[in-house]
């Protein structure tokens, strides 16, 4: 091995299928930014700029690739596969997204990447879900580790996939998937990479989300890992985050973003020379190999061209307790199922959706911007059903505590997802850094208060697998019914009255936050920008 060798490090993750460049968020001076970035053709002239400086150089993406704009929809992921096989990756992982077209159809896809897919905690499911044979170093989807190497130096590649993947999408994506926890296979990895492989660097390539990436880093478990190079939850990392063993990135998302590591590998180990989230900006020009592959599926696809809408406020998702994007698809949600069971004498209370992060933002110029179907499908993503249940008060206060904790519990176990899930019809003051069970300290429905013995009618939508009687992770629910439409519908309604302006309206505040939270937790050394 030649000493020291400089090695460069790339890393994207979350592109949800976010091909074209497009109006991206940053926060400057404590105030909300607008700018153009993103797109696979500028993201390749990077690339290749990058590997020209250090031929020495190791691409990876982290997942949730294949889910989120409607020319990845509508082709059940495949749009997306000459686009990452034209940018040349080295190693690519599966995030929690990939699961959503079934079993089956992740395999097909990713035997199409001439990128290899690792996955190290994805295996093969026996009819209890478990792993078969209970197996946490066997039976895997994927292969459960690789080795590159670059300049004599042999480079050990792990991948983490969440393990609460089948929990947080529709059950039945992930039939046939049994999921485990870091903790159960970690160290054997590392060991087999270190005295098996002859790895002079381990990276541990994670789609867990920040919190749980940064508490993993410190476990024992992970003595031996150099890196984890993190996704799921977009945050923008410019500065690693030391762990007890590793040092924790993550690129933000959609493509606006490219991480970029450089490491300096000799006899004394591995030693970090710099670390920088780079932007994919505008002024990149576009590679043409991947400008003629975009234009082919824009052509295939003309009707995701079509305008819907008009909007003369920002629609965006960024902000973790409320956001402008999600008042729009409740408050559609909320009006269509409204109607629907007026039409038989009956009353909605509530409309609920999860607290999605996929969708970049759409930004007015000259006053308003036309809504695309385009832009619905990055919104969202799955059109499901819509469907109502009832429960009582006392069942959405512990819901509500739920999912407050899966957002705010200090445990990094405990998280999940992150963002707060969304609804109209409903307002919600709590507490972050209040105990389980004791955040919430006061719920409006319909502008009075929360009745726990009362019953109220809630709409959200059908996901596939879930037990009849569940509703947006609300279980239990009485009288479960579906409308006969779905989001879209909801949504294309609610467009088609005219333009729309949408804002923050305090449907849910913390006590103990600033309105417009950004990032996951608190987290040292982190801010988003």
């Amino acid at each position: 091995m030649t000493d020291p060798t400089r090695l460069t490090i790339l890393q994207t993750a979350d592109l949800h299928g976010q091909l074209e460049t497009h109006d991206e968020f940053y926060l400057e001076d404590g105030q909300p930014v607008y700018r153009r970035a993103g797109g696979v053709a500028r993201m390749k002239t990077l690339f290749e700029q990058i590997r020209e400086e250090n031929p020495h150089t190791v691409i990876v993406d982290n997942g949730d690739c294949f889910q989120g704009s409607g020319w990845v929809q509508l082709t059940r992921g495949e749009a997306v596969v000459p686009a990452m096989n034209a940018l040349d990756y080295d190693v690519l992982m599966p995030g929690n997204w990939e699961v959503v077209f079934g079993k089956e159809r992740l395999l097909q896809i990713a035997g199409e990447y001439t990128a290899p897919m690792v996955c190290t905690n994805m295996h093969h499911a026996d009819e209890s879900g478990d792993p078969v044979g209970n197996d946490v170093i066997g039976n895997h989807l994927f292969a459960p580790f690789h080795v590159l190497e670059r300049g004599g130096v042999r480079i050990g590649v792990l991948a983490y996939n969440d393990p609460a993947l089948t929990r947080r999408q529709a059950p039945a994506y992930s039939r046939g998937i049994a999921m485990t926890r870091p903790a159960q296979s970690l160290a054997h990895w590392v060991r087999h990479l270190r005295e098996e492989e002859g790895c002079a660097v381990v990276l541990v390539m994670g789609h867990l989300g920040m919190a749980p990436q940064v508490a993993l880093a410190s476990e024992d478990v992970a003595e031996g890992v150099d890196y984890i190079l993190g996704g799921d939850t977009h945050e923008r990392i410019r500065q690693p985050l030391q762990g007890r063993h590793a040092r924790v990135t993550e690129p933000g998302a959609f493509g606006s973003f490219v991480g970029r590591l450089d490491i300096e590998v000799g006899s004394a180990g591995v030693r970090e020379l710099n670390y920088e989230l780079l932007d994919v900006h505008e002024d990149l020009p576009e590679d043409p190999h991947l400008r003629s592959l975009l234009d082919d599926i824009r052509a295939a696809h003309p009707e995701l061209e079509e305008t819907i809408g008009t909007t003369s406020s920002v629609l965006q998702r960024y902000y973790v307790l409320e956001t402008p994007m999600d008042n729009l698809v409740t408050d559609a949600l909320f009006a269509k199922a409204s109607a629907a069971l007026a039409a038989r004498g009956e009353h909605l209370d509530i409309a609920l959706s999860n607290g999605f992060r996929f969708c970049p933002p759409l930004v007015p110029e000259g006053g308003a911007a036309s809504i695309s179907r385009q832009f619905l499908w990055s919104m969202l993503p799955e059109n499901a059903e819509v469907k109502t249940g009832t429960v009582t008060g006392a069942q959405l206060r512990t819901w509500l505590e739920k999912e407050l904790n899966n957002v705010f519990s200090p445990r990094a176990d405990e998280v999940f997802g992150g963002w707060v899930v969304r609804f109209a019809g409903m307002r919600v003051r709590f507490i972050s850094r209040a105990p389980m069970g004791h955040r919430v300290q006061s719920v409006e429905i319909g502008g009075r208060p929360l009745d726990p013995d009362a019953t109220y009618t809630v709409a959200a939508c059908e996901r596939e697998g879930d037990p009849v009687d569940t509703l947006c992770r609300l279980r239990n629910c009485d009288d479960p019914q579906l409308l006969g439409f779905t989001l879209h519908e909801a949504v294309e309604e609610l467009l088609a009255r005219g333009p729309v302006n949408y804002g923050l309206e305090g449907r849910c505040v913390a006590e103990d936050l600033p309105e417009k939270v950004l990032g996951q937790g608190n987290m040292e050394g982190y801010e988003f920008r």
